[in-house]
C-alpha cells in the first residue's frame, strides 16, 4: 500500500471548510480527474475519475464522520484506497486540513505513475484548487451535519445539497 499524507491552511473558518468538504457532490470542481461524484446516501459514494489514462469508477463508504473534525472513508469497490481528512481550528480564522490518502496501485502504469509521484503532485494540487474553492466563495455550497461511526449514522442538522 502506498501512502500519501498533505496539510493545507485555508484562510476561512473551520465550519465553513467542512461544510464544503462533506458537498462530495462538488469534488470534480477542483480535483483533477475527477468526472462525477455521486452520494447514493449518506454514508455511500460512487466515484467516476481518469487515473492513469483509464477511465475508472469505484464506490466508497464513509466509515467515521464528525462535523468540523474529520471525516474517514474506504474503498468497497474498485481499486483499493481508503483515507481521512482532518480539520483543525487555526489563529485568525484559518483552518489546517490534513488529508491521508492510502492506495493500492494496480498495474504498471500505476506503479510507475507512483514510483515517479503523479499522484502525490495530484494531490497537492487537488488540496490548492479546494482551498481557492473555498476562499472564493467565502460560503459552503451546502452543507451535512450528521455523524457517522460505522453502521451507525446519526442525522444533524444542516442541509444536503449537490
Amino acid at each position: 500500500m502506498a501512502k500519501i499524507e498533505k496539510d493545507i491552511v485555508v484562510a476561512v473558518p473551520v465550519k465553513i471548510v467542512y461544510d464544503q468538504w462533506t458537498q462530495f457532490e462538488s469534488f470534480p470542481e477542483f480535483m483533477e480527474g475527477v468526472k462525477e461524484v455521486v452520494q447514493l446516501d449518506e454514508k455511500r459514494l460512487r466515484w467516476s475519475a481518469e487515473i492513469a489514462g483509464k477511465d475508472e469508477e469505484w464506490e466508497a463508504e464513509i466509515t467515521d464522520q464528525v462535523p468540523d473534525r474529520h471525516v474517514a472513508w474506504r474503498s468497497v469497490t474498485g481499486a483499493t484506497n481508503a483515507g481521512s481528512v482532518t480539520f483543525q481550528s487555526a489563529e485568525d480564522g484559518k483552518t489546517i486540513v490534513s488529508l491521508e490518502l492510502t492506495y493500492e496501485p494496480r498495474d504498471a502504469v500505476e506503479k510507475v505513475g507512483d514510483a515517479l509521484g503523479f499522484l502525490e503532485r495530484r494531490v497537492s494540487g487537488d488540496l490548492e484548487r479546494f482551498k481557492q474553492f473555498v476562499e472564493s466563495r467565502g460560503a459552503p455550497t451546502g452543507a451535512w451535519r450528521g455523524e457517522i461511526h460505522g453502521d451507525q449514522v446519526e442525522k444533524g442538522s444542516g442541509t444536503k445539497t449537490s
